[in-house]
């Protein structure tokens, strides 16, 4: 999800300390299933809190709790065993996922599994991660550091530091304890309280990468196993390079958004007569507001080329989301320059200290960054000429590089050691994880994957896409454990 320089060399410097290898059957808390009461549960599904370790080297030590939740398979005569969903972010809920997506699961997989999914420590109803940081440093479009008009990183540089300062102020030892290798520990401790011996899973985004996390660490415990939106596992790099890739995504996955705008289905609101012309027109238009800002007039605050781009960037992420960066881009052309914009402002809504606190918490204590302001500067010059739609945002400076603390272990690498039961299925066109990570992750996993490649964009391929073949591919797989015997497209 997230410079062009390698930090191989200061990645994992720190020696790993000892973690206790619990055994497969070693006994852990029960889980306490009760009727989920939240606002906008899954129907019929029920809740638990399991207390997992702070400190994994310290099993008898404080606990954080983990918020768990089910739905039962409604054919206990066909059911062979729990299914996984492994929520993406870093900071997705798992939770809310199930309410989402649970029961097309459950449809999809014929009552083969109780489904099962879980808010990661630091998220949603699990041991909350905050690091206090202020209301103008968590909106998306400030936290996302995007640089100036001019390519200046200063107000980006200053952001962070001060995000990481809150961090070392305020988080204490829940934020310091947020690692993908933690959040594997975590769901072994849920697979010993659920009682099976193996787990199915499918993770996506960055559960993609946290559940080939857990298959390298515990591969013996791993039944099928599915790998939705994959992002390139360097252990040298981790979120660095995913959101160094985005500037590859967007690019990848505009030409989908600019054939809707210029579909003549759009009527009225067709952005233009031809494909080739949207892009260039969003540059312009962006451009333009980097040199005048217009104003909503609902709030009174500016639309910035910076906020057009976000929005952007965002709308990619699926064709229902199109309307949002094509309403935006008819209100700025539709009006005069002088007169505010009558449409919503997009955005608004802070990022919770939650969100900021378990994306910087992963981010920075997965693997060392670099110090360097200098070679940030670098990256984001060289990202925008490279890549004008995203103008070197993915590339920018985060807390990362004033982070405290160093990583307290050596990041994984993912190989091809462990069985092999791993199915990836992926869009050409991904805007988060795009195709180039994903197969770096099929060329880590060797023979223990197979990839399925969809001829479509968005982010999100398994019951989202609305893909048949790959759709039926996943499902069949889960259900009945056929899998592919090479590499397919759909």
């Amino acid at each position: 999800m997230i410079v062009a320089l390698s930090v191989a060399a200061c990645a994992g410097v720190v020696s790993a300390p000892a973690y206790a290898a619990a055994p497969a059957d070693s006994p852990v808390s029960s889980l306490k299933w009760h009727p989920c009461t939240a606002e906008g549960s899954a129907p019929g599904a029920e809740c638990a809190t399991l207390p997992v370790p702070l400190d994994y080297r310290k099993p008898s030590g404080p606990t954080v709790d983990i918020a768990v939740s089910r739905l039962r398979s409604e054919r206990p005569q066909a059911r062979r065993g729990t299914l996984l969903l492994i929520p993406g972010g870093p900071g997705g809920s798992g939770v809310e996922g199930l309410a989402r997506k649970g029961e097309k699961v459950r449809k999809a997989t014929k009552g083969a599994y109780d489904v099962v999914s879980f808010d990661p420590r630091g998220v949603g109803g699990s041991t909350a991660a905050d690091c206090g940081v202020s209301e103008d440093d968590r909106r998306m479009v400030e936290f996302r550091a995007w640089p100036d008009p001019h390519g200046d990183i200063s107000d980006g540089v200053a952001r962070a530091r001060r995000v990481a300062e809150a961090c070392a102020r305020n988080g204490g030892d829940v934020l310091r304890s947020l690692t993908t290798r933690n959040e594997a520990r975590d769901i072994d401790s849920l697979r010993k309280a659920l009682g099976e011996k193996k787990l199915s899973a499918v993770g996506t985004s960055y559960g993609t990468y946290a559940g080939a996390v857990y298959a390298q660490m515990f591969p013996e415990r791993t039944d099928r196993w599915v790998l939705d939106s994959s992002g390139d596992p360097d252990p040298s790099r981790a979120l660095r390079g995913w959101l160094a890739n985005m500037a590859q995504g967007a690019d990848d996955a505009f030409p989908d958004f600019a054939r809707w705008a210029a579909d003549p289905a759009r009527g009225k609101d067709r952005l233009a007569e031809r494909a080739e012309d949207v892009r260039p027109m969003f540059l312009a238009m962006a451009a333009e507001l980097d040199r005048k800002p217009r104003t909503f007039k609902d709030t009174g605050r500016p639309l910035t080329g910076n906020l057009l781009r976000q929005v952007m960037q965002l709308s990619l992420y699926g064709s229902e989301r199109y309307p949002d960066l094509a309403t935006l881009m008819q209100a700025v052309r539709n009006s005069s320059g002088t007169d505010p914009l009558t449409v919503a402002e997009p955005l608004t809504e802070l990022l919770s200290q939650r969100d900021v606190a378990v994306f910087a918490g992963i981010a920075c204590n997965d693997v060392a960054w670099p110090r360097d302001v200098a070679s940030y500067e670098r990256a984001v010059a060289a990202d925008r000429a490279r890549h004008p739609l995203t103008a070197g945002m993915p590339a920018t400076i985060t807390p990362c590089a004033f982070w405290k603390d160093e990583p307290a272990e050596k990041p994984t690498r993912i190989t091809s050691r462990g069985p092999s039961n791993i199915l990836m299925v992926q869009n050409l066109r991904d805007p988060a994880t795009p195709y180039v990570g994903a197969l770096k992750m099929r060329e880590a996993l060797g023979d223990r994957a197979r990839l399925v490649t969809v001829d479509a964009g968005g982010h999100g391929v398994w019951l989202n896409s609305g893909n048949a073949c790959s759709d039926r591919a996943v499902s069949e797989f889960l259900v009945s454990g056929k899998r592919p015997a090479d590499d397919m497209a759909c």
